[in-house]
């Protein structure tokens, strides 16, 4: 990252598996301008070289917080102009995490508020720590969720229950966020991270251009009506049938050993 201030860590986690760290520990890793831009860096990076991880992990630094949103310690006194300048930062960076084509996993191990909630919904999905504690608390501050919440929120959890989380900012437990579909699993706080980066090394054993053609087509095709995106996904599928990763998945079935994917 840019110089010794950097606000995300990053590290290999077994092969093919990134490990991204929120790294602001004192703030609850909050998010500021520089860890807006460090993060679209880092998936800027991603999707420009796909081939450089076949899965992320990412999580909070420390054992407080994943992230508790955005900095208003930063954003205190800022003008309109520089409020919209930094939202600026964190829309180019929301777009490049969601457009990311190599699986996020989030490994919630605190508090995650605000914008920090966002990250976890922006990712394919999540686990949680039992200690865990989610909001979209931006109401209570004279604004609204602008990196995806009142978007993604309801297309995790339905309408109604988005409505109420969204309208009140009142947190809710990891249990509750497992029960309405936010994570899908929650661990004692001292396995999460350890099962998180089982679950990623399993999907980077698999096939990577699989991996992000299923992806792709996923989110693509939620978009659709049925029909277009059945048609999605065959055009998805086509692309894999002239890939030598096909050809080795199915001579490694065949001889009976773990194929070994190149992605191409």
């Amino acid at each position: 990252m840019r110089g010794g201030d950097r606000t995300i860590a990053v590290e290999a986690a077994g092969p093919g598996v990134t490990l991204l760290r929120l790294d602001r520990p004192e703030v609850a890793n909050a998010l500021n301008t520089r860890m807006g831009l460090d993060l679209l860096e880092f998936f800027d990076g991603l999707n420009a070289d796909p081939a450089a991880a076949r899965a992320v992990v990412v999580t909070g630094a420390g054992a407080r917080a994943f992230c508790a949103g955005g900095d208003l310690k930063q954003r205190n006194g800022m003008t309109d102009a520089e409020w919209q300048d930094q939202h600026l930062v964190f829309e180019r960076m929301v777009r490049a995490w969601r457009a990311c084509p190599i699986p996020v996993i989030a490994a919630v191990n605190g508090a995650a508020f605000g914008g920090g909630c966002e990250m976890v919904l922006l990712s394919d999905f999540a686990y949680a720590a039992e200690t865990a504690r989610f909001a979209l608390t931006e109401v209570t501050l004279g604004i609204m969720p602008g990196a995806g919440g009142t978007q993604l929120l309801p297309r995790a959890v339905g309408a109604a229950r988005a409505r109420e989380i969204l309208l009140t900012g009142r947190p809710f437990g990891a249990a509750e966020a497992m029960e309405w579909g936010v994570v899908n699993a929650v661990f004692p706080a001292e396995t999460l991270l350890d099962r998180a980066l089982d679950t990623a090394r399993a999907i980077a054993a698999n096939a990577p251009l699989s991996t992000r053609q299923i992806k792709q087509a996923v989110n693509v095709g939620l978009q659709m009506d049925v029909a277009s995106a059945l048609m999605f996904e065959i055009e998805a599928y086509n692309r894999l049938v002239p890939t030598e990763d096909r050809r080795e998945g199915v001579r490694a079935f065949n001889e009976k050993r773990r194929p070994d994917f190149k992605g191409h």
